[in-house]
């Protein structure tokens, strides 16, 4: 371990409060919420655009933390005990510490840079090598300024070998990653325009990503990137230390592939190297598959392995799935499959997303053994058990012949109950005599333990039809909202409506997580239903029906006040149940003329509120009725005009100071100067972009698809569907896809209003919409066959569009998605 001694000197930091000098530290910390070993972490307050980390020392210091890095000065009489580093930036002090931990290792360290293909690279590699290196290597996709500093930290003295991927959005980061990770071996996979934002130009990108491996000696890329090629020959000209490997399809390289031979989901490589020919087969057929492949068999020959151990790790190669899936299981169960490798590192961030999982009171984690080199299986299993102990874990099923070994590591904590089994196939045939009900399920198993069988028994089956919704999607576009807000200014986020379709709780869990100030639902029941599974932020119900207001109390519910006939039955039973001060919401109408007091009704407001000790006025606010249009941008002007005369009116008045707020997704982008406190997210949130100002910032969130369930040839002059309208007017093929309008998938859609995607083609409806499927036309799709998947809406294929085919909005084709559709939750990393 480090002492903090030696942290104050790398990071050129001043010991603001010296209590112990020689205290190790083992963690750094980021996030106060996810700390695993408090008594030896640094806590370091990282300060960003969007978030200022010292407003969670408080935070971290109650976890048990005592030893921080700051950037400000902080009250030493608030954190007895701890010792305090001051820095000028702790972004940059962590990527210090970062650096000097590296300094330490003399070791191979390989580098991976380029546009796509980092982390499949990484893991594939990891995947090769794991069986002669033990390998330390950047948990799922921590690339960035702050995830590299955090994976190098990552290394420890049985490490043999580091693996690390790095990423950067514009000039100037790859200085202090460089410095970081300081790679041996560097791989450069490719050039595209993702994240080019930053950059004047590709060849400007390519020489920033280059930065990286200027100390290297070795570095990997293809010859056939022409631009590529050209800016890394001109780079090592002035570099000369970097011997390069390249390989090729094209032309002379190091490994030049002679031939590719694609057989189904196979792949056969052909590939001379040093004048011999050897041939690997990767159990892919994907041409970004194929690339990847190669990147990793050229940093296998450069590190020693021969030809033969190569062609068998290849074939054993698994898909890489970088990302946490959140389904809904037997018995009312949530099942989090992160299945797809097994370490310390990966559980440990899996654990922090089942601690989210605040709705279900027990917690079981099902684990395999884990395929990891450089500890002792005693020393590996005692702190994997006391991980799990640490977490309030109920229960713990553990699977392989390490684990049944290593049981008394886990028997010790009585308050863990620890069931285990030799294999998956011993825990499939008992899987009768267990019980799953009502609780949080991780899936962590290394893949060689196929606990994809077990995510079957576990998952609850309701219909061939799945909406994906990206919980990472959601949370960027957050992010994107909340950069065009000012310091101060609060976000409330619409969660009615099961949030726009994608499922109240899981949306309402994960903005609570990223620090949302408060929630909206429509209707009491739906705030209820947040509250009982452990949502705590301030909800505010836009439509409560005073018959519920005892409930709203009960349940600690803000209702939203908008005639005097809600505010006397809200009085009422206030009254009643003898609470003081409770938080309401005045809804002012300031010309949409759906809901809200006006002008005229201030005073009779005025002196109501100000003669009621039971309420406190938590937020006065109104709705736009056009803030996206610019035509409409006078209107907008005249009804922020009437909501200042309003609120002004009310606030002189009222004893508190409560937050207003005026503007939805579109008006936060386009009328910066009506932010007020506050600002509600809407559709934004859910990646629409109802002001057409965000030049693709914000990401769908939600996937829709479903699958053929039958083909079949229909020759010309059938008719297809209801109503013998649909006529052949030639010999068609058609698909009967699984989803109807009791799916959602509105009726206007039918008789080629609309199209799917099948194999990335366009299919379009034939005949009407039926209640549980439709038919699309597949004539020119001769590869299309029963069971394949089918796109409704997505990446590729916008909602919007949707709309635009039914004539309706986004709005109502998201909220029409059926119940019975099934949702499952991703949380890319």
């Amino acid at each position: 371990m480090n002492k903090i001694a030696q942290i104050v000197k790398w990071c050129n930091g001043a010991l603001a409060v010296d209590v112990d000098i020689n205290a190790e530290i083992d963690e750094l910390a980021t996030d106060s919420r996810n700390i695993e070993h408090p008594e030896t972490a640094l806590f370091i307050a990282i300060k960003t655009n969007l978030r200022d980390g010292h407003l969670y020392i408080a935070d971290a210091y109650v976890a048990g933390v005592r030893n921080f890095l700051v950037s400000r000065h902080v009250e030493a009489g608030e954190l007895q005990g701890a010792n305090i580093i001051l820095v000028k930036d702790t972004l940059l002090a962590l990527q210090q510490i970062a650096a000097g931990h590296r300094k330490q290792y003399k070791l191979p360290v390989i580098g991976i840079t380029g546009s796509n293909g980092k982390t499949v690279v990484k893991e594939w590699l990891y995947q090769l090598l794991g069986g002669r290196f033990s390998i330390a290597r950047s948990p799922k996709s921590y690339n960035s300024q702050v995830g590299v500093p955090l994976s190098v930290w990552l290394m420890e003295p049985e490490h043999q070998l580091g693996i690390f991927e790095a990423g950067i959005s514009q000039p100037g980061e790859m200085e202090q990653l460089e410095k970081i990770i300081a790679p041996t071996i560097g791989v450069f996979t490719n050039i595209g325009e993702a994240h080019s934002e930053g950059f004047l130009n590709i060849r400007q990108k390519i020489n920033e990503k280059l930065i990286l491996f200027r100390h290297a000696q070795h570095l990997v890329y293809c010859h056939d990137h022409a631009q590529l090629n050209e800016c890394i020959v001109n780079y090592v000209h002035h570099v000369q230390d970097v011997k390069l490997f390249s390989w090729s399809a094209k032309q002379d390289a190091d490994l030049r592939v002679t031939k590719i031979n694609k057989q189904g989901n196979k792949t056969q490589i052909t590939a001379s190297y040093k004048g011999e020919e050897a041939t690997v087969t990767i159990p892919f057929g994907d041409g970004a598959s194929v690339e990847n492949a190669m990147h990793c068999w050229c940093v296998a020959l450069l590190l020693g392995l021969s030809q033969a151990e190569i062609a068998e790790g290849m074939m054993s190669l698994q898909s890489v799935s970088m990302r946490l899936e959140l389904r809904h299981g037997l018995n009312d169960c949530t099942v989090i499959n992160d299945a797809y490798n097994s370490d310390l590192t990966s559980l440990q961030l899996a654990l922090g997303y089942l601690d989210q999982q605040k709705q279900h009171l027990m917690h079981t984690v099902i684990m395999s053994d884990m395929l990891q080199m450089g500890k002792a299986d005693i020393d590996l299993y005692e702190e994997v058990a006391a991980q799990i102990s640490r977490r309030g874990i109920q229960r713990f099923i553990g699977i392989g012949p390490a684990l049944y070994k290593n049981k008394a590591a886990f028997r010790k904590y009585k308050k863990l109950r620890s069931i285990f089994f030799r294999s998956t196939e011993d825990f499939l045939k008992n899987f009768h005599q267990l019980t799953f009900n009502k609780e949080a399920i991780l899936l962590k198993g290394a893949r060689v333990f196929a606990f994809e069988k077990i995510g079957l028994l576990l998952e609850q089956q309701v219909h061939q039809t799945v909406m994906s919704i990206n919980l990472a999607a959601l949370k960027q576009n957050l992010d994107v909202f909340r950069a065009e807000l000012s310091p101060g200014v609060k976000t409330m986020a619409m969660v009615k409506a099961f949030a726009y379709g994608s499922g109240s709780y899981e949306i309402a869990s994960l903005l609570q997580h990223a620090g949302i100030d408060y929630l909206t639902v429509a209707y009491t029941d739906e705030g209820i239903s947040l509250r009982k599974s452990g949502i705590t932020l301030p909800i505010m119900v836009m439509s409560p029906d005073a018959s519920s207001f005892d409930r709203m109390i009960a349940w600690n519910l803000e209702p939203e006040i908008f005639n005097f006939r809600s505010l006397g039955m809200f009085v009422q039973i206030a009254q009643t149940l003898q609470v003081k001060n409770y938080p309401v919401h005045i809804k002012l109408d300031t010309g949409m003329h759906r809901l809200g007091f006006e002008a005229h009704d201030m005073e009779q407001l005025i002196t109501l509120l100000k003669d009621n000790p039971m309420l406190q006025v938590a937020s006065i606010f109104s709705h736009l009725s056009a803030s996206e249009d610019p035509k409409e941008d006078d209107f907008t002007a005249l009804q922020a005009k009437r909501f200042d005369d309003m609120s002004s009116q009310l606030m002189r008045e009222l004893p508190n100071s409560p937050l207003r707020h005026l503007c939805n997704s579109a008006a936060i982008v386009r009328h910066h100067s009506l932010h007020y406190d506050m600002v509600r997210l809407g559709l934004g949130l859910y990646g629409v972009d109802g002001s057409h100002s965000l030049e693709g910032k914000l990401q769908q969130i939600s996937t829709l698809k479903t699958m053929i369930a039958q083909v079949r040839d229909v020759p010309a002059g059938d008719s297809v569907g209801y109503g013998h309208k649909a006529m052949a007017d030639h010999d068609r093929r058609i698909a009967v896809i699984c989803i109807g309008y009791a799916d959602g998938y509105l009726r206007d859609l039918g008789n080629g209003n609309a199209y799917v995607l099948i194999h990335g083609q366009q299919a379009r409806t034939i005949g009407s919409i039926c209640m549980d499927m439709c038919m699309v036309d597949i004539t020119n799709i001769p590869e299309a066959k029963e069971g394949d998947e089918v796109t409704v809406f997505g990446n590729d294929l916008p909602v919007t569009l949707l709309g635009q085919w039914a004539n309706t909005i986004s709005y109502e084709i998201m909220t029409s998605i059926s119940q019975r559709v099934k949702r499952v939750y991703i949380n890319e990393e």
